[in-house]
């Protein structure tokens, strides 16, 4: 049996759509951070940290693409790093949300939506590795 055939079709194809909205949302925020944060209404926008924010969304998406074809341990590892980052996301945006930070406060709400139903998706398939571990 080949390494990465125990990874159920459907977490490598949700690991497709999180490399390409990853990348969807990367590219403009790196290349013209200050128009689309405008565009967005935000409050306070500073290039460099958008774009380091972008690299982070880069290097995420990117790697969740080139793992497809590893095994169990390298989608267990990419996993915690998602649940982290979406984590740490989501109790930013619910500090913005409660400072007024954003201009379109939709936009903050839809953001928070994001990355929670990302959040949950990836303890989900976290939890199931854990309950195979249990398993076998």
């Amino acid at each position: 049996m080949k390494a990465h055939s125990e990874i159920p079709k459907t977490l490598k194809a949700w690991f497709v759509v999180h490399f390409i909205a990853d990348t969807l949302f990367a590219i403009p925020l790196f290349v013209a951070p200050v128009f689309l944060l405008k565009l967005l209404n935000w409050q306070s926008v500073d290039p460099l940290m958008a774009r380091m924010v972008a690299a982070a969304l880069f290097g995420i998406g990117i790697e969740s693409l080139l793992c497809i074809k590893l095994g169990r341990d390298a989608f267990i590892a990419m996993l915690n790093l998602k649940i982290i980052w979406s984590f740490a996301a989501i109790a930013g945006f619910i500090i913005g949300l409660s400072q007024g930070l954003f201009g379109y406060t939709l936009v903050g709400v839809a953001l928070l939506i994001i990355f929670t139903a990302f959040n949950i998706l990836w303890i989900y398939w976290r939890l199931y590795f854990k309950k195979l571990d249990r398993i076998t």
